[in-house]
């Protein structure tokens, strides 16, 4: 069997020196593996949105923050309290979402049609304004960047339909802000994810490791991605090497769907 080289990467991403970068949703898979790729490579302050204690990490560059969105002022509450620690924002990646009810959407009430949209679309796009305006206040330019899922393109599921829903109004969303924040030199992009091996479909849809392993089969790669990747990715996105890249969803999907 031929050895694949590219299996253990020799190198780690890195933002600048002195990023300040607020992450909401820093508590889940994606998010620990982001900040611990930041603190190994980078030298930056990171705003962790959730309990510090649950990433088991104590470094002066983080700065705990806890906050329960509910609403518009609750995302800008999360802002300000970091932009008052950290003295500014440069960068703000939106990891935060989750899928509240899970069965057929024929059934749910519209409480629950309301949770789903507010919380993956309506929090996000507060957030992202919120930042983007300190960011063109600050005049040195930014990066915010949101994620997305495959699975919008394509209509979603049964049970996750008002999730795929709101995940392709935030393609819609990136496009809008990016074009708006050229001008200030902010940058918008977003990651289209597939099955990712962070805990998400476990959590919300209540998965079980024969489930994953059925939908690992779908994929072309015969794998789930591994969250290194996506931290990896984004923190390409934040580097200087991503300067050039605005108003994109940019898939990780192990070539699902094709």
């Amino acid at each position: 069997m031929t050895k694949n080289i590219f299996k253990s990467p020799d190198w780690v991403p890195r933002v600048p020196v002195g990023t300040r970068i607020l992450i909401t949703g820093a508590t889940g898979g994606l998010g620990r593996a982001l900040v611990r790729m930041l603190l190994k490579g980078s030298t930056c302050m990171i705003g962790v949105h959730g309990s510090s204690q649950e990433l088991k990490i104590d470094d002066d560059r983080i700065i705990p923050l806890s906050q329960t969105f509910s609403d518009e002022n609750s995302c800008c509450v999360l802002v300000d309290n970091y932009v008052e620690q950290s003295g500014g924002i440069d960068a703000l990646v939106i990891l935060s979402g989750s899928i509240g009810y899970s069965g057929h959407w024929m059934d749910m009430s519209s409480g629950d049609w309301e949770n789903e949209i507010c919380v993956n679309l309506n929090h996000p796009f507060y957030l992202a304004r919120k930042a983007m305006k300190y960011m063109i206040s600050q005049k040195t330019g930014g990066r915010i960047i949101f994620t997305g899922t495959e699975s919008a393109l394509h209509g979603g599921s049964s049970s996750s339909f008002p999730y795929a829903i709101s995940k392709r109004g935030t393609e819609c969303m990136v496009q809008g802000l990016a074009r708006e924040g050229a001008k200030d030199g902010i940058l918008v992009n977003g990651m289209r994810l597939g099955c990712i091996a962070s805990g998400f479909h476990e959590r919300w849809h209540n998965k079980t490791r024969e489930d994953m392993e059925k939908r690992v089969e779908l994929i072309p790669l015969k794998r789930a991605g591994d969250p290194d990747e996506v931290a990896a990715f984004i923190i390409y996105l934040l580097s200087g090497y991503g300067g050039f890249i605005t108003g994109q969803m940019l898939p990780i999907t192990g070539g699902d769907w094709l």
